[in-house]
This record gives C-alpha cells, sequence and structure tokens, in this order.
C-alpha cells in the first residue's frame, strides 16, 4: 500500500505486514461446541473487513486494522477442503530440569480465533473489540485479552528495544506470507502468540552489563553485542535461525508491552508471523531447551510464558470466503 493511500481508506483486512502501531489489542476466544456458534463465528470473521471499516473511517489518520487468525481445530470445524500445510496446534515445550528443580515451560493454551487488532489510536482499538464481541455474542469465550502499547522508543518492559531484527522490504514479504509451496493459501501466513509475564524486581536487580549479556544488545543505544565472544548464548542468538545450507530464516514480529501496575502485572504480548510456522517452533525450542542442550535462554528465569497458541492467518479472500 502507497502512502498516499493512507489518506483513503483503512488498512485493508488481513494486512500482515501493516505498520507498528501505538496501540493493540491481541484477543483469542474458543468458539462454542453448537452449530449455531459456529456458524456465527464463521459470519463475523468472513465479515471482519466491514466491522474495521466501521470503526476506522472516524479517523483515517488512526490506521485501524484487524488480523483475524484461525486455529487448528477450528478450521477443521469451518470443513474447509483442505488445511494450511503446517498448521498445528501449539506443541508444549518443557525444558530441562534445574539446579532447584523447576524448569521453563512453553506452555499450550486453548484458541480458536485471534483478533490482532492495531492502531494509532486505543480508543479505534476498542471500539472494534467492543463491536466485535457484540457480534459474536455467547458464540463464543474469551480466554485473553490483552492491550498493548507503545514504550517510548519501541522498548519492551525490560528496557530494551523490541523487533530490531524484523524483515523489511522484500524480505519481510518473503519471511511472513506464504508462496506457491501451498497454492491454496497463498498470502496466508502463520502466527503463534505469548503472553509473558516479567519479575520487575528481580530483573532489576542485575547490572546493566549482565542485562545486556541476557539480551545480547546494549541497553542504552541497542547495539548487538559480539555473538562470538558469548560465554552462554544470548537471547539474540538463540532466537537466530539458520538452516542447515547456512540461510537465516527471519520472523515478522509485533510485541507489545502491557501491564497493571495496581496488580503488579508486567508482561511482553509475543506475536510471531512467519511463512514458515518451523521457523518460530525453532527459536521456542532453542529458547527453552538450549543450544547446547541446557543453555535455555536466561531471560527466561525473569519472563514466563503463561499462554501459547498457534494460528494461520489466511489472506482476505479465503477469509471472506468462510461466509
Amino acid at each position: 500500500m502507497s502512502d498516499g493511500s493512507w489518506n483513503r481508506v483503512p488498512i485493508e483486512p488481513q494486512s500482515v505486514n501493516a505498520p507498528l502501531s501505538a496501540s493493540a489489542i491481541f484477543l483469542v476466544v474458543t468458539i462454542g461446541t453448537s452449530d449455531e456458534a459456529l456458524t456465527t463465528a464463521r459470519s463475523v470473521v468472513a465479515d471482519m473487513g466491514a466491522l474495521v471499516r466501521t470503526v476506522g473511517f472516524r479517523d483515517l489518520n488512526g490506521h485501524l486494522s484487524c488480523n483475524v487468525g484461525i486455529g487448528r481445530e477450528a478450521w477443521d470445524r469451518f470443513g474447509q477442503p483442505s488445511r494450511p500445510a503446517q498448521l498445528h496446534v501449539f506443541p508444549t515445550i518443557a525444558g530441562a530440569v534445574r539446579e532447584d528443580g523447576t524448569r521453563h515451560v512453553a506452555a499450550s493454551t486453548p484458541g480458536d480465533l485471534l483478533f490482532h487488532i492495531r492502531s494509532e489510536r486505543s480508543d479505534l482499538c476498542f471500539e472494534l473489540e467492543r463491536l466485535l464481541l457484540d457480534a459474536l455474542g455467547d458464540s463464543v469465550t474469551v480466554i485473553d485479552e490483552v492491550s498493548g502499547f507503545r514504550y517510548f522508543d519501541s522498548r519492551d518492559l525490560l528496557g530494551f528495544v523490541d523487533g530490531t531484527e524484523n524483515p523489511t522490504g522484500d524480505s519481510m514479504w518473503m519471511s511472513s506470507l506464504i508462496g506457491d509451496e501451498d497454492p491454496d493459501f497463498v498470502g496466508g501466513s502463520y502466527v503463534v502468540v505469548q503472553k509473558y509475564l516479567h519479575d520487575l524486581d528481580a530483573w532489576e536487580t542485575l547490572s546493566t552489563d549482565e542485562q545486556e549479556r541476557i539480551i545480547g544488545r546494549t541497553k542504552p543505544d541497542n547495539i548487538e553485542l559480539d555473538g562470538d565472544a558469548e560465554k552462554r548464548p544470548s537471547h539474540k542468538t538463540l532466537t537466530t535461525i539458520t538452516d542447515a545450507n547456512g540461510v537465516e530464516h527471519d520472523i515478522l514480529r509485533d510485541n507489545m508491552p502491557f501491564g497493571r501496575p495496581g496488580n503488579g502485572e508486567f508482561g511482553t504480548y509475543f506475536i510471531g508471523y512467519s511463512r514458515d510456522l518451523w521457523v518460530i517452533e525453532q527459536m521456542l525450542r532453542r529458547m527453552f531447551l538450549g543450544d547446547p542442550l541446557g543453555s535455555y535462554d536466561r531471560i527466561l528465569d525473569f519472563s514466563t510464558a503463561a499462554t501459547g497458541t498457534t494460528f494461520f492467518v489466511p489472506s482476505n479472500a479465503v477469509l471472506e470466503s468462510l461466509g
């Protein structure tokens, strides 16, 4: 979409590669067991573009958008003639038992539909979610609902710039959108979401130098540290995926901080879009299991994955066909 078109229409539905926003809502729901619930859910998601336009035209500069993701079980219930080749339920990843008898776990949690709502205005996100849930009614149950915000210069609540390694230009499309390898689903994307809760008190007991070694970047100016000099793999190193041919594979992150200080809740909502689901899953295995085995991502000593769900984001044409 050209820059000029921002002034004419809201973002095209199912725009995985829309720009990072100032506000976002991450809404995960399950669909009821009845045929009526399934019919309602299908009808609403197929007409998602109309809902976005209804709210988005109030302020075109708000750049409102919504990506709809569909889980494996919901996709099968929708009775489509084929299934995205890599779509499956998020697998639980249990790390090795540590010296204190605990282990870091990437939990697998329920979710039939994901609504990733984005805008420069939090009130537009709120209004779209309100109308969406009104339309869905009792056909769904809300499993998780998180409101994210841009924190200073795109930092997470740990104080580091997030999303630095996002692909740009042509590589963004190549990394995030399915191509001719799955012809029925060209233009779609796989997406994994996880809600991480941070122990900021424990994190802040670390020196800046130790925090930087864990992340793999400097804190003030976001400069990448030399991975070859690492005594233990950093978060940056563990989440850099290279295949057997030496080719590096990227994903598109749209992470957002969230929090409720009055409840002592501080976190990062991880959301990663990818052309190949295995890339995200390999990142998570390296984080939780370590590479070499046991050298898990030390960020997990301060951040706990409370949720984990996989979805497929179809192209807008495929989404509309569900109706």
